[in-house]
């Protein structure tokens, strides 16, 4: 899937195309088990089993994965998760922010085709994950949906409660090969999962003051037998 990011660091600003031909769902990636059990449990309240293992590594098409401000789902029960997105090219290591759009009735008969079905949103602006990496811990993950015309918290949460891009990295493959992202877990949701038109999520950078932010509407398809 051909992507297109400007970096942001400390050097300026840059195009850069990217060609992602691999796609990776890091999945009950929380750092403790408190905070495992506790994404277990919200999903377990909509039907979900519980995993075999944690974290899991779910394949999904890359051609999901869109920047689009637009996307189309069929079925009023998807909804996003905001996580940190995190990519190879030319050898360098980038992060981002994605959403894991996932069909939550599909979900409590496969997570993997749950995630499969749905389109994953994806940012324009990327940094350099050298970058962040000795301040990881501190990056800011949060989520606004739009419910009865207004725009609600939906997730707020720092990625010290997940594991680190490096360790899931690590877990997966070692390495990340050229041409791969992966997204590394997402924080509880405020007040239940649930639907909505209008998602918005940002990554935030305490440290530096920057924010990397996505939103996008959701397009619902008739479901037909």
């Amino acid at each position: 899937m051909q992507l297109h990011f400007t970096v942001e660091s400390d050097r300026g600003e840059r195009a850069l195309p990217a060609a992602i031909g691999q796609l990776v769902i890091a999945g009950w990636a929380g750092r403790d088990r408190a905070a495992i059990e506790h994404h277990i449990d919200e999903l377990a309240a909509i039907g979900v089993p519980r995993p075999s293992a944690v974290p899991l590594y779910y394949r999904v098409a890359a051609q999901q994965l869109t920047q689009d401000e637009q996307v189309q789902v069929v079925g009023d029960g998807s909804s996003g998760e905001v996580e940190a997105f995190v990519f190879a090219l030319g050898g360098t290591l980038y992060v981002s922010v994605a959403s894991d759009h996932t069909d939550r009735k599909l979900e409590a008969h496969s997570v993997a085709l749950s995630k499969q079905v749905c389109p994953k949103p994806v940012a324009r602006a990327a940094w350099p994950m050298a970058e962040v990496q000795d301040h990881w811990d501190e990056l800011q993950i949060r989520s606004r949906i739009v419910e009865h015309g207004a725009i609600v918290a939906y997730q707020d949460g720092t990625l010290a409660s997940l594991r680190t891009a490096e360790e899931l990295i690590a877990g997966y493959s070692g390495t990340l090969a050229d041409g791969t992202g992966m997204t590394c877990g997402t924080v509880g949701v405020i007040g239940g999962i649930r639907p909505a038109g209008v998602f918005e999520m940002e990554l935030h950078d305490p440290r530096r003051g920057r924010t990397i932010r996505h939103r996008y509407h959701v397009n619902v398809l008739p479901e037909v037998a």
